[in-house]
């Protein structure tokens, strides 16, 4: 199992970074660890509503900004003006993919299958940037936005 999934070692990376480990802070992470999709914090609200009402929008907002500054969860946003959230890590290992963004339906397609130019360029790019600005990178974001093949055809 790859580090940070199991409640035991969610437990330990919080206490190492010096946080408590709160019920809302797990919930969020088991709602968003269950996620097909790109949750919003209001989306993440109501699906802990069913389970534990107590936990309230302002709550969910402040954990999933601090599990975003952890680096356990990646926020996104998709042009629709609200934030998106996903995990950086799934039950495989690191979650790391691209988005295609429909700018006409809001459909959002996540990629892994990267092609060889595609790394290339991205190890490139990387290594120039951090040469260039003496900057450490440790991870990138890309968003490709368009038209799906439904809008396309339209």
């Amino acid at each position: 199992m790859p580090r940070g999934f199991g409640r035991g070692n969610w437990h330990g990376r919080f206490r190492g970074c010096g946080y408590r480990w709160t019920i809302a802070r797990q919930s969020v992470l088991d709602v968003l660890g269950k996620a097909t999709r790109h949750l919003s914090a209001e989306d993440i609200y109501m699906q802990m509503h069913k389970v534990n009402p107590g936990v309230g929008l302002t709550t969910i907002y402040r954990t999933l900004e601090l599990l975003v500054q952890m680096g356990i969860v990646i926020k996104s946003d998709f042009g629709e003006g609200r934030a998106r959230y996903e995990m950086a890590e799934g039950p495989k290992g690191l979650n790391h993919h691209h988005h295609l963004i429909c700018t006409g339906c809001g459909k959002v397609i996540d990629y892994t299958d990267f092609i060889d130019d595609e790394v290339e360029l991205l190890q490139r790019t990387e290594k120039g940037l951090s040469k260039k600005y003496n900057f450490k990178i440790s991870n990138h974001l890309i968003q490709f936005y368009g038209l799906c093949q439904v809008c396309k055809n339209k």
